[in-house]
């Protein structure tokens, strides 16, 4: 049995997250997740990948506003809907007017426009659904596994460093990599596959100076081959099977180990 320790919403893709003490998990993932999303004039998803200054894009979101910074913006619903594209998956996206995008533009020095998600986009695999996260609509990790990590450190680094939706403790370390099935709460989440780690981990979330660490140490004794593909792995991909509110402080239920 474990516990639910930290909750993060993060309504704009690769823009700071936000600590919760209760959330609606949605069959897409914790309400507002990857909500909007910032793109080039490909329609290209932006991120910390190449983008570190992402990371000072400090969001609040009540499902009306969106506010970023100084910068305030009214959600747009029937803005000119785009094809847009996260990793090449093409997905959609109504583009939310020509202040927002002059205001993303000036912050990140290149022209850019704001879109919010519309239209339906399946999971990589698992049956499930998600907004604009890059695959799945939830990434889970145990505090014990980033404890573990900062012993490999000579600096430890913070959990924000991985960006997880929800964190547990009590599971151990990488006791996460075990579970197939949890309930949480309320609700149910099955985790699909290990999180395949970028250089995004490298970014210090209140600067947006991009490093080496952690993920120098986390190749070193946490690369694994998965489907062909050798990388360092922290965490766990997963969907929602049963939704609800979760709860800082929810217990934590294995109900299904992975063979």
């Amino acid at each position: 049995m474990g516990t639910l320790v930290a909750l993060n919403v993060h309504p704009l893709k690769s823009g700071a997250g936000i600590p919760l003490t209760e959330a609606l998990l949605t069959p897409r993932g914790l309400l507002h997740d990857r909500e909007f999303m910032l793109v080039d004039s490909e329609g290209a998803f932006l991120s910390q990948r190449r983008h570190p200054r992402m990371a000072l894009l400090r969001t609040a979101y009540d499902g009306e506003v969106l506010g970023v910074n100084e910068f305030v913006h009214k959600a747009v619903d029937d803005g000119d809907v785009r094809t847009v594209s996260v990793h090449g998956r093409p997905c959609l996206g109504a583009d939310q007017g020509n202040e927002a995008a002059a205001y993303f533009s000036d912050f990140l020095g290149l022209e850019c426009r704001l879109v919010r998600f519309t239209g339906r986009r399946e999971t990589s695999r698992g049956g499930g659904e998600l907004a604009f996260a890059d695959g799945y609509p939830l990434l889970v990790l145990s505090q014990e596994s980033l404890d573990d990590l900062n012993e490999h450190l000579d600096e430890p680094v913070p959990m924000n460093r991985f960006r997880p939706n929800l964190v547990f403790s009590g599971l151990g370390a990488f006791g996460e990599d075990e579970v197939r099935r949890l309930r949480v709460g309320e609700a149910e989440i099955e985790l699909i596959k290990p999180c395949g780690r970028c250089v995004i981990t490298t970014v210090d979330q209140e600067t947006g100076v991009k490093g080496r660490q952690p993920l120098a140490t986390l190749a070193r004794y946490r690369a694994r081959e998965f489907e062909g593909q050798r990388q360092a792995m922290f965490g766990q991909n997963a969907i929602p099977r049963v939704t609800g509110t979760l709860r800082v402080g929810d217990p934590v239920e294995v109900l299904e180990n992975k063979a």
